[in-house]
């Protein structure tokens, strides 16, 4: 069976109105057939976080929801917490702190459950420091602001669900271009994901990434560029050019397999696109 789908969401997505970003992953998930585990080890609210989800979950008519809150590595690696994960058609990460949870879970018999589920095509997704944690390099922690600096953030490893990119969170909304471009200088091979809160990025197998939610996914690809990052010193800014820069809304879609948006037709240049959009 074909890899699953991977929803990475920039934290605080609508969990009360339209819940446009839930719904589609309940839908992936099998609609009220899914299974879901909600995986709340980032979050400082302990069970609260996974009962929360519950709810939310429940109310979008999912009656199947395992909230699974592994604090230490001897639980990640617990047979029944494993177990639970099993029969899941769907794994969401809840927030907080993305190295609290590849720290505890990285590497364990949970982390390979998960993983396993993905590649028998289950969704999985991950919110804020759930989606930071998707990647196999992943942003542990940094500083904000537009201009890239050495020592600007801290690379640990992920989960490696989708491997290949580094994903930023809350992007926009705390100022983040900068840390995430000076990764990307000095990890060109990987392509910068910026996801802003409320929005998300559907990735099916295909490795297509569909945005959607309220916001814009930028997507950095430094492949092309040069850089000074080598041999910058401190905390002093860094020189990056060429780099190639994509602000995607939603509605959008692109390849991250070879780095390109992927183009559809234009509104207007529908049969009676553009009386429709007078």
């Amino acid at each position: 069976m074909a890899d699953g789908t991977v929803i990475i969401i920039g934290g605080a997505e609508d969990k009360v109105r339209d819940r446009l970003i839930l719904s589609r992953f309940v839908e992936l998930a099998g609609g009220e057939n899914a299974t879901i585990a909600v995986i709340s080890t980032a979050s400082s609210l302990g069970l609260e976080a996974g009962e929360r989800y519950r709810a939310v979950f429940g109310e979008l008519g999912v009656t199947r929801v395992r909230p699974i809150h592994a604090v230490t590595r001897p639980q990640a690696n617990d047979e029944a917490t494993v177990a639970s994960i099993h029969d899941t058609t769907g794994v969401f990460l809840t927030g907080g702190n993305q190295l609290r949870l590849s720290s505890t879970i990285g590497g364990t018999r949970l982390a390979d459950a998960v993983l396993d589920r993905f590649q028998d095509g289950a969704v999985v997704a991950g919110t804020s420091a759930g989606a930071s944690a998707m990647s196999s390099h992943m942003i542990a922690f940094g500083a904000s602001g537009a201009t890239p600096k050495h020592r600007m953030a801290q690379i640990a490893a992920g989960l490696g669900v989708l491997p290949g990119v580094i994903i930023d969170q809350h992007f926009q909304q705390r100022n983040r271009l900068g840390r995430l471009l000076s990764l990307i200088a000095q990890n060109p091979s990987l392509l910068g994901l910026g996801v802003d809160e409320d929005t998300a990025g559907v990735v099916g197998p295909d490795h297509i990434m569909e945005v959607i939610g309220r916001g814009s996914i930028t997507v950095v690809d430094g492949s092309r560029s040069e850089t000074d990052a080598w041999e910058v010193h401190g905390h002093r800014p860094l020189m990056i050019s060429g780099v190639v820069l994509h602000s995607m809304p939603s509605g959008y879609r692109f390849d991250l397999r070879h780095r390109a948006r992927v183009v559809t037709p234009s509104l207007h240049a529908l049969p009676g696109g553009e009386a429709a959009s007078s």
